[in-house]
């Protein structure tokens, strides 16, 4: 698929649980819990949420001796309920003592991600790091080398600053800080490669909370080395503040083929959905042409010519039906998520949106004849009239699902002469 984005950055290839990161592989998209890890039942019910809701890959904390007692019993729960999505391991400050005090948690485990800035301080940073380093090797496990400008490795910064400082013409902190975070990541990488870590098995990240940083320090991180690059911007906030920050900053690094594997960190509404950040994740994605998971639906804002909340419930309605039909359509009939629908509302735009996609309704605007034309494949099929036009569009959709991706449509793929549904290219 010609996405019109520049060609991705080529990388080592990681395996993460048989989930493969890196390589030319689709961006991966993954998701962090927010409960106690020690709280097994709730752990279990939030990964799963994430999983169902698409994240590939989901990190838990493992901050205390409970987690990590907690880490192979919530995973031996997700196999018993055949969800298999890849545990990550999230240790800071004690993760080697965690480790080998409970090796069934090192071995639960998909991947571990260690922080360079915080796995120990002074002279006790260097051989702490080793042995996360060495229970990866020992478990065969994956690591990420996560660093973040909020922990940054203190004296590596100082360091830099020092030495900015004796130029003749000294640089401005912020890019000494940036500096800082790429140098820590790429060292951190080739050290541990150095103690035996295949490179095959390390995925870097940078995170940062502005924008223009994360770009900046990214498209450093792609210069300087070949190792699969974990995006996302740190703290991004609540609501469309995180939204449109993360999608700002990740867009243009995608755009540029930089990144393989992705997480949008939202802040929840106090006892909000957590799976928010898989949606969103997944939306940059396949707005961007990346990855496509779900049909998407083509709306128009509104304005003074349209009947406005007709055609809003309409939207609204057909896109939370598609979603709840998607788990059984995505079994049933593979390639549906490249569906598009339009619901449109008024005549200036309605019919061409409504042709350019699979199937499309125009609905009436102000003024306009009470009648909705509906489109199939570029074609006016039928129009609509009534009190019952959402259910008979739906079961227009439907009906084009089944025909289009059903298991006669598939066999028309591969044998062009039994083809007797229109397949329209995605």
């Amino acid at each position: 698929m010609d996405t019109g984005t520049e060609a991705r950055r080529a990388t080592r290839r990681a395996d993460i649980g048989g989930v493969t990161v890196g390589g030319g592989a689709p961006v991966v998209v993954q998701s962090m819990t927010n409960t106690d890890t020690a709280d097994v039942a709730a752990t279990v019910a939030q990964v799963r949420a994430l999983a169902e809701a698409g994240s590939e890959l989901v990190r838990v904390t493992v901050n205390t001796i409970e987690a990590a007692r907690a880490v192979p019993a919530i995973r031996g729960k997700l196999d018993a309920a055949d969800c298999r999505v890849p545990l990550i391991g999230d240790f800071h400050f004690n993760g080697h003592k965690l480790i080998a005090e409970v090796p069934d948690c090192g071995v639960a485990l998909a991947k571990y991600r260690i922080n360079p800035g915080n796995v120990g301080k002074g002279s006790k940073r260097d051989p702490q790091f080793a042995q996360m380093v060495e229970h990866a090797i020992r478990h065969g496990r994956p690591v990420r080398i996560g660093v973040n400008w909020g922990s940054l490795d203190a004296d590596l910064l100082a360091h830099l600053m020092d030495e900015n400082a004796a130029r003749p013409a000294p640089a401005p902190a912020e890019a000494v800080m940036r500096e800082a975070l790429v140098r820590s990541a790429v060292d951190s990488a080739r050290r541990a490669e150095s103690i035996g870590l295949p490179g095959d098995r390390i995925v870097i990240s940078c995170k940062v909370s502005d924008v223009q940083d994360l770009i900046s320090v990214y498209r450093e991180l792609a210069r300087r080395c070949d190792f699969p690059l974990h995006l996302g911007l740190t703290e991004a906030g609540m609501g469309s503040k995180g939204v449109v920050a993360s999608t700002a900053a990740l867009a243009v690094l995608l755009q540029e083929g930089i990144g393989d594997t992705i997480r949008v960190s939202l802040t929840p509404e106090p006892g909000g959905d957590r799976t928010q950040e898989v949606v969103v994740a997944q939306q940059i994605l396949q707005s961007m042409g990346l990855r496509r998971f779900a049909p998407m639906v083509t709306a128009c804002p509104g304005c003074g010519r349209t009947t406005s909340t007709t055609f809003q419930e309409l939207a609204q309605r057909i896109q939370s039906w598609l979603a709840r039909q998607m788990p059984v359509w995505r079994e049933r009939y593979p390639g549906v998520e490249s569906m598009q629908v339009a619901v449109m509302g008024c005549v200036v735009n309605g019919p061409g949106e409504s042709k350019l996609a699979h199937v499309g309704i125009s609905l009436p605007g102000t003024g306009e004849s009470p009648v909705a034309p509906v489109y199939v494949d570029g074609r006016k099929t039928v129009t609509l009239r009534g009190e019952r036009i959402a259910e008979e569009f739906q079961r227009i959709v439907d009906d084009y699902v089944r025909a289009t991706w059903g298991g006669e449509a598939r066999a028309a793929h591969l044998d062009p002469e039994r083809r007797t549904v229109p397949i329209r290219a995605a």
